[in-house]
């Protein structure tokens, strides 16, 4: 009985178990972030896209599609054109530069800081150059925008700016009084916060352009998301934090964009060996921990290890956080956008079973805990930014003064007047369809949003 059930057993087999076959993951996969921007949605738009019937004359209706977009393309390039042209003619008359009330649209004021509460509801001209001069980090999408639909590089100056411009004037120059001529405490840590396209980032912008102008040093980070995605990322042994060196490489190199003649006049402090991490997908250096700062060394010198060096990128954005908070000879502002992004998750993931994998929150990485904490006596601005869906955070935020957070208002009723008139100026609706009647319906739609009001200004009839 026992060797027919085996014979049996072996002619039809009901288990047939396969060998698994695990393939080991190189060390450079498991500390590169890989991820993609596109959603599993839209690969099953994809599929679904591919499993539906071909047209008839499938050739025939590709090439009608390229034709039409090729059409719209050039209808609107054609278009802009034209506008390009008739804006260089409106030049010529003056008459245009008129704003709500009979005021003058634009200020005759050439610098940020000679701006005053009387120039409130007008806009301030920039020139390119000296845009790309003193923001060579880059400009906010907001802003870029901006500068691109209207097909002018200016921006319109707001009560609120001129209030934040004075709080950090008055922090150096005490006596001073505010644009409105009234004494307000003054705060050395300010987190903007406000609604969705209410100009926090473009604000943040031109604080940091004027406070350039008055000749301090600037640690001016546009984009704080990216030190949280993207590169190459490894656990350091010594302090438990995760170092990312193409973003402290990518850091530094900004960094010494605009401020490389006040670096070289700034003589170091601290002299200990900068300690060296694992450099971008190249590993430890054998039998070396640190890299020596030389005691002639200004803080020019020692940002230019960092970025010669992949391996020290890192410590030396930590050690130049600690040499900022010594300078004294001139003042020393960080301004970081896209600041919320450092209170949430970083995309990075730590495995933890052979199945399972943590997230690193940002606190643990070595530059955002380095940079993130407004607990100190120096003068940071944090902007947040609502398109990079973060979520909503909690009011009491770590490492952050409790009255720190300014929330930031939309466009009053003069300030969308002001915009109105400056978009008709620009050609951007209808000049015969403008009307003050037209213009507050935009406005009540939009709730004073600035982006929807300048993408419904030109659907006004």
């Amino acid at each position: 009985m026992l060797r027919f059930l085996v014979s049996s057993s072996l002619k039809n087999p009901k288990w047939n178990p396969k060998p698994i076959i695990v393939i080991p993951q190189s060390p450079l996969h498991n500390h590169f972030s890989t991820k993609s921007g596109k959603s599993s949605a839209s690969k099953g738009n994809k599929n679904k896209a591919d499993n539906q019937k071909p047209s008839k004359n499938p050739k025939r209706s590709g090439l009608d599609d390229s034709k039409n977009a090729v059409s719209d393309t050039k209808e609107t390039t054609d278009e802009r054109v034209l506008r390009a042209r008739l804006l260089a003619q409106d030049e010529k008359n003056p008459s245009l530069n008129t704003g709500p009330n009979g005021r003058p649209l634009f200020t005759d004021i050439s610098s940020l800081s000679q701006l005053s509460r009387k120039d409130t509801c007008s806009y301030f001209k920039f020139g390119e150059k000296e845009l790309n001069q003193m923001l060579p980090e880059g400009l906010p999408t907001g802003m870029v925008k901006e500068f691109e639909e209207s097909m002018r590089s200016a921006l319109l100056v707001r009560q609120s700016f001129l209030d934040l411009r004075d709080n950090f004037r008055r922090i150096v120059d005490p006596p001073l009084l505010s644009s409105d001529g009234k004494g307000l405490k003054v705060r050395k840590q300010i987190v903007l916060d406000g609604p969705v396209n209410c100009g926090k980032s473009t604000m943040l912008a031109m604080l940091v352009h004027w406070a350039r102008e008055e000749g301090w040093l600037v640690f001016y980070v546009p984009r704080g998301r990216e030190w949280t995605h993207g590169g190459y990322f490894y656990k350091n042994p010594i302090t438990g934090l995760w170092d990312t060196p193409i973003q402290a490489e990518n850091a530094l190199k900004d960094f010494v964009k605009y401020n490389e003649s006040l670096l070289k006049q700034l003589p170091c402090h601290i002299f200990d060996p900068v300690p060296l991490g694992e450099g971008a997908g190249i590993g430890l250096l054998k039998g070396v921990n640190s890299v020596s700062v030389p005691e002639s060394s200004t803080l020019y010198d020692l940002v230019q290890i960092g970025i010669g060096q992949t391996h020290a990128a890192v410590g030396v954005v930590v050690r130049l956080r600690k040499e900022l908070s010594l300078v004294k000879d001139i003042p020393v502002l960080y301004a970081i956008d896209q600041y919320n992004n450092w209170f949430t998750f970083s995309e990075y993931e730590e495995p933890v079973t052979m199945r399972s994998c943590r997230p690193v929150h940002a606190r643990e990485l070595a530059m955002v805990n380095a940079f993130r904490s407004m607990m100190h006596n120096s003068m940071m601005v944090g902007a947040f930014s609502h398109s990079t869906a973060v979520g909503k955070l909690r009011k009491d935020l770590p490492d952050v003064p409790l009255d720190a957070r300014v929330t930031l208002p939309r466009y009053s009723l003069d300030e969308a007047a002001a915009v109105c008139h400056y978009y008709h100026r620009q050609r951007l609706l209808p000049r015969e369809a403008f009307s003050e009647e037209s213009w507050k319906k935009i406005y009540y739609l939009s709730n004073g949003n600035g982006a929807e009001m300048r993408a419904l200004l030109p659907l006004m009839q």
